[in-house]
């Protein structure tokens, strides 16, 4: 049984039924987890001899390897739904987006051949690391029942960045700056929140040097805002005091396959506010709009198109909640701590995967 992860090792189950298969390894069972669609590793029909593969008019067929863009190229990510056992990505909704929207970038039919043994199974995060009732990098430890503790480090997080202590709700933002993650809606949601009575902070980096020349020169306009601290660089201890001093993330993506920021907010208690896309429309649901679950399972805000309307719509729903009524914000607070988004479930899920194929 051999576990495959995304276009880097999308061509070993070709090789294990290919090659590895006449030299005495008869059963080979392969799922293969495609993380992120983006990234599908086109290339030429040179790997075909640096692999000891051969035959290109075998493997350069549209039904094997052939890229789906152009005819010269092979696409590994491809191969890897070709010839695995299972394809898993990495959540319920986005296994649908890749099948039916521009989501899946071109491997939509390729999906559509082999939909029998694709589906999408949520990432976890490991509740050791993420867990405000025993973190060492937090201000304050706490849990559900003891929920005041939150605000201990709230108060901690706006002394670590100089922030005013005042009676406003804390928004934060976590994650890298690029196009996938809506850094658009990400600077839009800045200045919303300090135009209507919030606090931001922001933790991140940015790939594209445009994108980062753009946060600089936002960071150096807000520098001497007293409610406002954006932090471009990668830090995972102080992630963990962010997480736990928020009142509130924004996670306003443009595509996001799973997306932990949302699930390591729940189990802090801070709120999250997202757009309605992959392992979001899995974790998070709306308190005034999702009816498919009653007011007690319901634990963020979401909003569905990429729009600043929509953005600031939904923001301005959180916020208010805040003001005008604490019982029900703390209520959806401890919402979310209650769900359980470590590995328990999605390791039984890949165990089930794993015993599946072993008997196909």
């Amino acid at each position: 049984m051999i576990h495959c992860h995304d276009w880097q090792t999308g061509i070993v189950p070709v090789l294990l039924y290919s090659l590895y298969a006449g030299a005495g390894m008869q059963n080979p069972r392969v799922c293969f987890t495609i993380h992120n669609f983006r990234h599908q590793g086109a290339t030429s029909g040179e790997i075909l001899r640096a692999t000891g593969l051969g035959r290109p008019e075998h493997f350069f067929a549209y039904e094997r390897m052939r890229d789906p863009f152009d005819p010269a190229k092979l696409n590994l990510m491809k191969s890897g739904i070709v010839y695995s056992n299972f394809v898993t990505t990495v959540s319920p909704h986005h296994a649908w987006e890749a099948m039916h929207t521009d989501q899946g970038r071109g491997l939509q039919n390729t999906l559509h051949v082999h939909q029998g043994k694709f589906g999408g199974v949520l990432n976890g995060v490991d509740y050791e690391v993420w867990n405000p009732e025993t973190d060492p990098n937090i201000a304050c430890t706490y849990h559900a029942g003891s929920i005041e503790g939150k605000y201990r480090n709230k108060d901690a997080l706006r002394n670590r960045f100089w922030l005013r202590q005042d009676y406003k709700p804390l928004i934060a933002y976590v994650g890298r700056l690029d196009d996938q993650k809506g850094v658009h809606l990400v600077r839009r949601g800045i200045y919303y929140a300090l135009s209507h009575d919030a606090q931001f902070v922001l933790l991140g980096t940015a790939p594209d040097p445009a994108i980062h020349h753009q946060y600089w020169e936002m960071k150096r306009q807000l520098n001497d805002n007293p409610h406002c601290h954006l932090e471009l660089s990668y830090n995972e201890e102080l992630a963990h005091l962010i997480y736990a001093g928020a009142d509130m993330i924004l996670v306003p993506s443009n595509y996001e396959p799973c997306g932990l920021s949302q699930i390591i907010a729940l189990r802090y208690g801070t709120v999250p506010i997202v757009r309605g896309i992959g392992g979001l429309v899995n974790t998070v649901f709306d308190k005034d709009n999702y009816r498919a679950k009653p007011l007690h399972e319901r634990n963020g805000f979401v909003f569905m198109e990429p729009t600043y309307e929509a953005l600031e719509g939904t923001m301005y729903r959180a916020i208010r909640l805040w003001y005008e009524n604490p019982d029900h914000f703390r209520d959806l607070m401890l919402n979310g701590m209650k769900y359980d988004f470590s590995w328990n479930h999605p390791g039984q899920h890949y165990l089930d995967i794993y015993e599946y194929i072993r008997h196909k």
